[in-house]
């Protein structure tokens, strides 16, 4: 009989065991199926989706109930859950994306009444806000049927902004308060123009349509506010979107007390979740110092929240005897402290971190009030699964892998000591530096692979931050929506720590960037790292050095002498193009400024040449125009030892950052076996020029075996003086000067320079229209292949 016990009980055991293993292999097919989902180029119908899912869950629920043999179980357990994940994904895409823009709408004036749905971000030339449709109609009162218009819209009002970041600041503030003063929760009618989100398209780069797609917004446009246009009316008041409204109160009662408006950014990012609050140059010294993630509501500050809130609940519930005996105190703390994080979530915005750890909180706590007690890789994977079930596009976030990639860490590399009860302080002080030591050692690869970039600095920075932030600056702050004097000691708080950053951000090496590695050699990487961080003998830590290393001293490949390269990236209207030889670089001008705090330079160029490990010998501006030096300061201070070649005048605000030499026809130099050649402008055209785009430098690139030609602005008539001063003209690759504008590429210049390929760096659907039609048809009629930065992205060349 015991032996039949015993039997019985090491069957169940057994089974128990398969099911374990069988829903951990379940969970990573599913974060498996909505990754291959996610890499599929097109979609699928719907219905095929659909099937997907229901066939996974079944088959799933089928194996559940199974005990067949082991391998077979782990397999098809492996098939359902990425059938399951996969249709999930799909499923929810082809959802979305039937909600998209028609193509049709883009760039017709569109009368539309709804509400403002989320709380506007004001600047110095407009206001940015979500709008929720509710009617639209044609603006030129059209007897077409009403247009469909997606539901959820971001629309920009601005003032009269021509030129304006090349005002000065009396002139943007009075422009800038010919918008309308936009609150949520009011309705208004007003005429927009839209278009689909459109985002750069860059190696490395921000997916800004991503971003877009996961906020739920299906168009983006501007407000049509000018003479000619019915002014926007505010239609009234609702009582929609009320948590919106209390954020905005509560932002604005931030600014309206404390003077100093970077410390009131940071106390209203931290309260409300506003992280346009944060002054630009403070997030530069947030990231030197590697402690970014403490200033928006992330992950660690909901986590945080719901810990207080537990205790804090459980503390009262303890108090009513009668409470105790309907609900213990420890499941109503747990409850109480995911539905108060919750609710600190949708105060602080809903964002996508805070979306996802509350998704982590509720399935860990899940687990524990039904009485399930499972081994730490299934609750780490289980808690994934559900954040990806809930928003299949974390996979393709940055966040969300740091995110989990960290408890991960903490959860492979922690061991508990039996019996252990309480420990003091010394020892908690203890195991918190060692879990800063963890996680920064072992996430340096995949911030390697993520950003290009790690904080010398981060370990003892975050050592002083997080207690400072979480346990001073953040309570001081949230306290203060109850009594506001305490926002005052929160900004003294706030102006202490950016003392300490800014020290910490100034020492030399306080960054370390280098060369984004390859996916697999950061995995590797974080493999080293963890090996290296946990609690093992040192003859098995010593193993993650050898696959720590080759992501630290990894270089991209470089062109061979003779060779060169060049990426014309896609930065909107302007021009960027980095050339490379085997053991130089150029980067032939910076693209545009954006606005009065975003250019090309912070948001593309130097991340791109992070990215790339580049160290530029050269920055060639062509000339003046904002759309061709708006990101050269950025590049300018992350480059310094880049020399400055450009046609832009003495009193140029850029000489004083580097002074710049003058390009003039004839110049020359040789890199690596590579000739370079300043074609125009001539000493000359300076003399009598009246416009920027009649001196714009002109540079011709060449091996013996191919040419490249990179234009500028020049316009018909440099065009015809380059044609006639340069004989044997004839290039390969053009870059297509003015952006593709009726005034340039004249015949006689295109019959001169006879390319194969033409590069166009335009914005999308911009309000000059570049390329325009005809000069596009002028290079299709000769044969030239042209790609355009706003339908193919940034353009690659080897030659």
């Amino acid at each position: 009989m015991d032996s039949g016990v015993w039997g019985g009980q090491s069957r169940r055991a057994s089974d128990a065991v398969a099911g374990g293993a069988g829903a951990f292999v379940a969970l990573g097919g599913t974060l498996f199926g909505a990754a291959v989902q996610l890499r599929q180029p097109l979609l699928w119908a719907a219905g095929v989706y659909v099937a997907l899912l229901l066939v996974g869950l079944g088959g799933g629920w089928l194996l559940w109930r199974w005990r067949g043999p082991r391998l077979p179980v782990l397999m098809l357990s492996l098939a359902c859950g990425a059938m399951a994940g996969a249709g999930l994904a799909g499923w929810r895409a082809t959802a979305y994306a039937q909600g998209a823009l028609n193509p049709s709408l883009e760039g017709r004036d569109l009368r539309l009444t709804g509400v403002v749905s989320q709380m506007p971000q004001p600047g110095e030339i407009g206001t940015r806000f979500r709008f929720d449709v509710e009617t639209a109609q044609w603006a030129d009162a059209s007897d077409e049927a009403p247009p469909m218009v997606p539901p959820r819209i971001a629309l920009a009002w601005y003032g009269d902004y021509g030129g304006m970041w090349e005002q000065p600041a009396e002139r943007r503030a009075s422009v800038a308060r010919t918008v309308g003063e936009v609150h949520a929760g009011q309705r208004w009618q007003l005429t927009a123009r839209l278009r689909a989100p459109h985002g750069n398209l860059n190696p490395h780069g921000f997916d800004s349509e991503l971003w877009a797609w996961e906020q739920g917004v299906h168009a983006q446009g501007h407000v049509r506010a000018g003479a000619r246009d019915p002014a926007p009316r505010l239609l009234g008041t609702t009582w929609r979107h009320p948590i919106e409204r209390a954020r905005e109160a509560v932002r604005d009662a931030v600014f309206a007390r404390v003077e100093d408006r970077r410390q009131a950014g940071v106390i209203a990012a931290l309260v409300t979740g506003d992280q346009g609050a944060i002054d630009r140059a403070d997030w530069d010294v947030f990231r030197a110092t590697g402690v970014a993630h403490l200033m928006s509501i992330s992950g660690l500050h909901i986590t945080l929240f719901a810990w207080f809130a537990a205790h804090v609940v459980g503390a009262l519930w303890r108090r009513s005897s009668r409470l105790m005996l309907r609900l213990p105190a420890q499941q109503a703390a747990l409850e109480g402290g995911v539905l108060l994080a919750a609710l600190y979530a949708l105060f602080s915005g809903w964002g996508v971190p805070s979306q996802r750890t509350v998704w982590m909180l509720a399935a860990a706590a899940l687990l524990r009030l039904t009485g399930r007690r499972w081994p730490w890789p299934h609750v780490w994977l289980l808690t994934a699964a559900v954040v990806v079930a809930a928003d299949p596009w974390a996979l393709l976030q940055a966040g969300f892998w740091l995110s989990f990639v960290a408890v991960a860490v903490l959860f492979a590399s922690a061991t508990a000591v039996p019996g252990e009860g309480r420990v003091g302080a010394l020892t908690r002080l203890g195991r918190f530096f060692r879990e800063q030591w963890t996680i920064t050692l072992a996430l340096t690869p995949l911030s390697l692979l993520l950003f290009q970039q790690v904080s010398a600095v981060g370990l003892v920075a975050n050592a002083l931050a997080i207690p400072w932030v979480t346990l001073v600056i953040t309570p001081l702050a949230m306290l203060g929506v109850a009594v506001p004097p305490l926002w005052d000691v929160a900004a003294g708080a706030v102006k202490l720590f950016a003392l300490l950053l800014q020290a910490l951000a100034g020492l030399p090496f306080a960054t370390l960037s280098m060369a984004a590695p390859p996916p697999w050699l950061a995995a590797s990487g974080v493999a080293g790292g963890v090996l290296l961080a946990m609690r093992l003998p040192w003859s098995m830590r010593a193993l993650g050095l050898p696959l720590l290393l080759p992501v630290l001293l990894w270089q991209p490949a470089r062109p061979a002498v003779g060779e060169f390269d060049l990426l014309a990236a896609d930065i909107g209207q302007g021009n960027a193009v980095l050339v490379r030889t085997a053991t130089h670089s150029l980067l032939y001008d910076a693209g545009p400024r954006y606005g009065l705090d975003s250019d090309a330079g912070h948001r593309v160029l130097v991340p791109l040449l992070r990215a790339r490990g580049e160290r530029l010998d050269l920055l060639l501006l062509s000339h003046r125009d904002i759309d061709h030096t708006g990101g050269a300061p950025a590049v300018l201070a992350m480059q310094p030892q880049a020399a400055l070649l450009s046609s832009i005048e003495a009193g140029h605000p850029l000489q004083a950052l580097r002074p710049a030499r003058r390009c003039e026809a004839g110049q020359r130099w040789t890199w690596d076996g590579v000739d370079f050649e300043v074609l125009f402008p001539y000493d000359s055209d300076y003399l009598g020029f009246t416009r920027p785009n009649a001196v714009s430098c002109v540079l011709r690139i060449g091996n013996g075996r191919a040419t490249v030609l990179l234009a500028g602005d020049i316009e018909r008539l440099q065009e015809a003086a380059l044609v006639s001063r340069t004989p044997g003209l004839s290039a390969d690759v053009l870059l297509v000067p003015h952006h593709g504008s009726k005034t340039s590429s004249s015949e006689v210049f295109l019959d001169a320079v006879r390319p194969r390929i033409a590069l166009v760096q335009a914005g999308y659907r911009s309000r000059f229209g570049h390329p325009a039609p005809e000069v596009v048809a002028r290079y299709v009629e000769r044969g030239v292949r042209v790609i355009d930065s706003p339908r193919c992205g940034a353009g690659r060349a080897e030659v």
